[in-house]
């Protein structure tokens, strides 16, 4: 898995994609916990279940569907006003994505079983064909040493580098078209 730190800033990077008038610290919290929140299920290893099953570290937690099923759960209790409006659907589709990239960036590293991005419809796991991204270990006691400094060197370069260049992009564009608004 990536770490807290690489899946909250490509929450970060993604909200820089929205409206200025949805943006919040509160939206942005709530993207970073979404984003973080598929690895709460390594509680599983606990209780016994299988890495390998259906509620396993990677399984539904991981899925897209499970990314649509949040998305819509955290409008629905922190935006309800919002909920069934075209404002309501930003919020929908920004928390779904943030918790979705979970997945997508966990496809990404170097160790595990892979990510049951179909799930529950497809239990298969998949990584994707490049993966820079050094895994991060499942205990916290273990990031903090030689493992977890290479696991946020290879962060900052995979995640952070890409991520930052998208905020800033993101941000000059609004800044030509502040310019542009101004000018008329």
């Amino acid at each position: 898995m990536a770490s807290a730190f690489g899946h909250a800033y490509a929450a970060i990077a993604i909200g820089s994609g929205f409206q200025d008038k949805i943006r919040s610290w509160k939206f942005l919290i709530l993207g970073m916990i979404c984003s973080i929140i598929p690895d709460a299920d390594v509680i599983s290893f606990s209780l016994g279940i299988p890495y390998e099953s259906f509620w396993g570290h990677r399984g539904f937690s991981h899925s897209i569907f499970f990314g649509i099923l949040l998305g819509i759960l955290v409008t629905a209790l922190f935006y309800k006003k919002h909920f069934l409006t075209r404002t309501g659907l930003q919020y929908i589709l920004f928390f779904s994505f943030c918790t979705i990239s979970h997945g997508i960036l966990d496809a990404l590293t170097t160790g595990g079983l892979g990510v049951t991005f179909f799930s529950p419809f497809n239990n298969s796991r998949y990584f994707f064909p490049w993966r820079p991204i050094k895994v991060s270990p499942i205990r916290a006691t273990n990031f903090f040493g030689e493992w977890g400094i290479k696991v946020l060197k290879s962060e900052a370069i995979w995640i952070g580098i890409p991520a930052s260049i998208f905020i800033v992009i993101r941000k000059l564009i609004k800044w030509k078209s502040n310019d542009r608004e101004n000018r008329k």
